[in-house]
């Protein structure tokens, strides 16, 4: 049952924020879609430990900051290897280790390198996540773990 209390308020709170129409039909319409949602979900029974959206509690806006910090700077890498003459793109393919416990912070982690400009997540599978990288210094970011590192800590919240 708290499993769908939070994901009511999570949809909920999203409608809020995306609809940006305050009117009380609005508000009917949404109250009724977020509630539909919920219980299609129920229903579909994916509602649970592992699909509960309140599932990093406060840690998840942390984080949610710092990935937007690291897209932001590998747009930069990315716009000074495409714009600047003379830098060249080396693209590569390369697996990662991947020990997170839960499949949501395995696929958090797979989405938040996609999320990174210059990498993309071919293939997560079981302990190992392949990545494409579009430069060199893309690649040694995820190498180094530092995104794993905080998928982890987000993790750790459960």
């Amino acid at each position: 049952m708290r499993y769908a209390i939070s994901l009511t308020l999570v949809l909920g709170l999203l409608w809020l924020g995306i609809s940006g129409v305050y009117k009380p039909l609005l508000f009917a319409l949404g109250t009724a879609s977020v509630l539909f949602v919920v219980w299609l979900s129920q229903r579909m029974d994916v509602v649970g430990i592992e699909h509960n959206p309140g599932l990093f509690s406060w840690r998840m806006p942390a984080y949610i900051l710092w990935l937007l910090g690291q897209i932001i700077a590998s747009n930069l890498q990315v716009a000074r290897a495409v714009l600047a003459p003379g830098r060249h793109v080396r693209p590569r393919i390369f697996e990662a280790p991947v020990n997170l416990k839960s499949a949501v912070a395995r696929v958090t982690y797979a989405n938040s390198i996609t999320l990174t400009p210059g990498t993309v997540t071919l293939d997560l599978d079981g302990d190992r996540v392949r990545v494409h990288a579009l430069l060199r210094e893309s690649a040694e970011g995820v190498q180094s773990g530092q995104m794993h590192d905080k998928v982890a800590w987000l993790e750790q919240s459960r």
